[in-house]
């Protein structure tokens, strides 16, 4: 089958879920991404996917199909640099992050998450992040998406304390924000936007397993235990499933709303350490 920007796209999700589970069921190496570590807890039996050879594959397919496809260039070399970055490897990171920026890349805010600051230091990344163009409107989009991968976070971490005790056999699902919709002025935003679509297709992989894992526990017991406590599981499930609501709700609130006369003109990105990564 022939190669598209939108199968390219979908292969680059993949191998990022991928990677979260790997690094998540995997000993954590000290310098990683914050969701490998927060996933550490949630996932189980790691998918062993070569992740930096599907990216190197993801560059040469999103080559051949010419400018259309160059901002998945960009998301390859930026996951390449990433990989680097959990490995210690501060040379193959500023080599792949400079190929992403040429092709594209202008996440400045991931730039600030804490696995990265102490490349700050560095003149060579200091003179990467100053060739960084985007519009205060992707800008704001970008606080957005990495606020919403916190968030998401911790919807998963309090879902998984929730759930823990319940006796029902129901099944809750994460809910899940939508992503944005708008045009992005620069094409770097469709990465991010996989960032985040990855994050929450791993963390809703890890919360469904959870679940049937204690739905089908809890289906065997009522079977064989004639002292279940069948009232407590109606109690629990009516309360699941207010609490499913709720959630589904809030996340509902969070959707990315595009703030009035935003700017649409290039401009290069805020200074270096001028802002904290979103929390």
């Amino acid at each position: 089958m022939a190669d598209t920007v939108n199968s390219l796209a979908a292969r680059v999700h993949e191998l990022l879920v991928a990677h979260l589970a790997d690094s998540a069921a995997a000993a954590a190496p000290p310098r990683q991404d914050f969701l490998s570590s927060l996933a550490n807890g949630l996932f189980g039996v790691p998918l062993r996917v070569d992740v930096a050879a599907g990216l190197q594959d993801v560059i040469a397919r999103a080559t051949a199909l010419g400018p259309a496809a160059t901002w998945l260039v960009a998301a390859g070399h930026s996951g390449l640099a990433g990989l680097a970055l959990t490995r210690g490897e501060a040379e193959p990171f500023l080599f792949h992050l400079d190929a992403a920026v040429t092709a594209g890349y202008t996440d400045c805010v991931a730039l600030h998450a804490g696995p990265v600051l102490p490349m700050h230091q560095d003149p060579r990344f200091r003179a990467l992040y100053q060739r960084i163009r985007l519009t205060e409107a992707d800008l704001d989009e970008f606080f957005w998406l990495h606020g919403e991968m916190r968030a998401a976070v911790r919807d998963a971490q309090d879902a998984t304390v929730d759930n823990i005790d319940r006796l029902d056999t129901g099944v809750s699902l994460l809910p899940q924000t939508p992503l944005p919709t708008r045009e992005p002025d620069t094409a770097g935003v469709l990465i991010t936007r996989i960032d985040l679509a990855a994050a929450q297709t791993a963390l809703q992989q890890a919360a469904v397993k959870a679940e049937f894992g204690r739905s089908s526990g809890n289906t065997a017991l009522s079977l064989i235990d004639d002292t279940w406590d069948y009232s407590r599981a109606r109690r629990d499930a009516w309360h699941a499933d207010g609490l499913d609501t709720r959630r589904r709700r809030h996340a509902e609130a969070r959707a990315f709303t595009e703030r009035p006369g935003a700017g649409t003109v290039l401009l290069p990105g805020p200074p270096l350490g001028s802002f904290t990564y979103p929390a």
